[in-house]
């Protein structure tokens, strides 16, 4: 069956602007159908979006995205996964996420920016932190003068990352967990990963090898080619197509509106 459907955003269970509650009304206004609340590592608002969401009329599925360890961007999407036979996992995720702050406040010191944890930890409220967390600070101290200046300055940047191997599962690791659990499992902004030395096609082939189900076609910032690209690859290797718009509320992520694309979601059923 199609659904206009939005399969990628974010709350403030994770580094949203909105909460469960609130995204879900304006996943309805925006006139989609079905809608999956994807947080980082979490599934912490999927309850509340759910009752909320359901509420309205909305087709609920539940969701999470997982950052993964192969590369720079490299990020998992888990759709109607048992929560019971994951959740100790995702904990250990959390966990991983509120040791990494230190990680980042070092780095950050090493470029001369003091970062006051505690008003990291007041940003993210509760959710695992995340670099935007630490980019709200930077803004709010007059550090950088964009959120999306902190990232090209400081947090997206090579070095950083050279930080960050390992402290991630692979996205092999990713897939088996979220399949395991009964899970439908799809490649996330395909344009955002920076490769190195495995071509996009490479990467789709082995992930297939894992389970891999879905492909994120359509994104708010794919180009026409870029989407034709992906619709081609998944018709290559007998993939579902997904799409979302990653939102994350117009003062974290202002360049990804909500999105209410025509999806066959027959497959998540």
């Amino acid at each position: 069956m199609i659904y206009k459907a939005d399969l990628h955003t974010h709350s403030t269970a994770s580094d949203g602007q909105y909460t469960p509650e609130e995204l879900a009304v304006l996943v309805k206004k925006r006139g989609a159908e079905a809608w999956a609340l994807t947080d980082h590592d979490n599934v912490g608002g999927v309850g509340k979006a759910k009752a909320a969401g359901e509420a309205l009329g909305l087709r609920v599925i539940q969701g999470v995205e997982l950052s993964a360890d192969d590369y720079l961007n490299s990020h998992i999407l888990g759709y109607g996964f048992a929560v019971s036979a994951i959740q100790n996992w995702f904990g250990s995720l959390k966990d991983g996420r509120d040791n990494r702050k230190y990680r980042i406040r070092d780095f950050l010191r090493t470029k001369g920016l003091e970062i006051p944890l505690d008003e990291v930890d007041a940003e993210a409220a509760g959710a695992p932190i995340g670099r935007p967390h630490f980019a709200m600070v930077m803004l709010k101290h007059g550090m950088v003068t964009t959120r999306k200046e902190a990232f090209d300055r400081y947090l997206d940047t090579p070095e950083f990352q050279e930080i960050e191997k390992g402290t991630k599962p692979s996205a092999q690791e990713c897939v088996r967990r979220l399949k395991a659990a009964g899970g439908k499992v799809s490649l996330a902004h395909p344009y955002q990963i920076v490769l190195n030395g495995e071509t996009l096609e490479e990467l789709i082939l082995r992930l297939k090898g894992y389970g891999l189900d879905a492909i994120e076609c359509y994104y708010p910032i794919h180009t026409q080619a870029q989407t034709a690209e992906y619709l081609r690859l998944a018709e290559k290797y007998g993939l579902y197509v997904t799409g979302g718009s990653d939102f994350h509320g117009e003062k974290n992520k202002p360049d990804n509106p909500l999105a209410a694309w025509e999806l066959d979601l027959d497959w998540l059923s």
